[in-house]
């Protein structure tokens, strides 16, 4: 894997854009992505993500998801994971475990150290890193893993080309986030000023990842799962998956 350096920067113009103006700073976060930057938001978010799940109508534990994963996903030993959004490591330490090496990567230094601090594993490499406009590689990756990250960023369209972006030809992209419900409390969370948060419609998902194709999209109460892979026949990315279907659980 290529190395990163490790960054100690804690504010909103991580890998700002050049072209942005005002010396570069790039857009700010939403005010979601502020509110992750905070220790103690970051010393609760393993408990709160335990039972984030059920409380938007989705019957999965962390196992439950961990297992949907691997099935779907498949990762195989020795594989290059990059986790997005990494928060408390859920997803490093899943593929960690799987003897996949991974960077896991998050806006917040609080995020990092309680990750690292949860999943102790030389196989995880942890780096501060926006993923709207990265400095990684492109086809460096064999999976990427973006958890709930989706919402919350200023810029999904942007996060989900760099995903794009850094996989090689054949990777997995394994998505989980809150699909568009119309319900009245995602409008308030929409707001600028109560999160900014994003509810992206799978068919919007899609349409931001051309050049792969989903091969599994699964819908549990609000929450989205689905898998894609990169310019290949998604047969050819580990066989029994890349069946085109959608479920509902």
């Amino acid at each position: 894997m290529n190395p990163v350096s490790r960054s100690v920067q804690g504010q909103e113009n991580l890998n700002p854009d050049p072209s942005s103006g005002a010396g570069g700073s790039g857009p700010l976060l939403s005010a979601a992505q502020r509110s992750n930057l905070l220790p103690l938001t970051a010393a609760g978010y393993a408990w709160w993500r335990a039972r984030s799940l059920r409380s938007l109508g989705a019957d999965f534990t962390l196992e439950r998801e961990a297992a949907l994963f691997r099935a779907l996903c498949r990762p195989q030993a020795g594989q290059d994971w990059l986790d997005v959004g990494t928060s408390a490591g859920f997803y490093a330490g899943v593929l960690a475990r799987a003897d996949c090496r991974v960077l896991a990567v998050d806006l917040s230094a609080p995020m990092l150290r309680e990750g690292a601090k949860r999943e102790p594993d030389a196989r995880i490499d942890w780096a501060q890193l926006n993923m709207e406009r990265s400095d990684l590689p492109p086809a460096s990756f064999d999976g990427v893993t973006v958890g709930a990250t989706l919402n919350e960023t200023r810029g999904p369209a942007a996060l989900l080309a760099e995903c794009a972006r850094v996989l090689r030809p054949g990777g997995q992209l394994w998505l989980m986030y809150l699909r568009r419900t119309g319900g009245p409390l995602q409008a308030v969370f929409e707001r600028p000023e109560a999160g900014g948060l994003n509810f992206p419609d799978p068919a919007w998902v899609g349409r931001h990842l051309p050049g792969l194709t989903r091969t599994d999209g699964l819908s549990a109460g609000a929450v989205q799962f689905e898998r894609y892979v990169k310019g290949t026949d998604p047969q050819g990315a580990h066989g029994a998956a890349g069946r085109g279907v959608w479920e509902t659980l």
